[in-house]
């Protein structure tokens, strides 16, 4: 399974000439692997709703219809957010190995790593 970053599936459905070849390949891997997955974070909904309310990204197609179609992709799972993930996503922050420049502070980026 991959876990795709809000960003990375919104190009797939809306612009897929935006990814880079090795994200392509890795998601037609996915999609056309008998066993092969691909996690969309629940949070990638809200965010992409989100995006749209406030005019950073515009669909295609209205908001319910564009959700429609980008979770019939093939192998599209949602991953609901757990108590499990919402703990490691605030632990993220904590890493020593991380400068304070390196460190991830967009809490859905957050989700999305700790469901990772």
């Amino acid at each position: 399974m991959i876990i795709l970053d809000t960003h990375v599936w919104f190009w797939r459905v809306q612009t897929p000439g935006q990814l880079r070849r090795a994200q392509m390949e890795a998601i037609l891997g996915q999609e056309n692997d008998s066993a092969g997955m691909i996690g969309i974070c629940a949070t990638s909904l809200w965010e992409i709703a989100k995006l749209v309310q406030i005019g950073r990204i515009q669909l295609d197609t209205d908001l319910a219809d564009w959700f429609e179609n980008a979770l019939a992709y093939p192998r599209v799972l949602i991953i609901n957010l757990t108590p499990a993930i919402a703990i490691q996503s605030i632990n993220l922050m904590d890493n020593p190995h991380l400068s304070r420049s390196d460190r991830i502070t967009d809490p859905s980026d957050q989700i999305i790593i700790a469901t990772a």
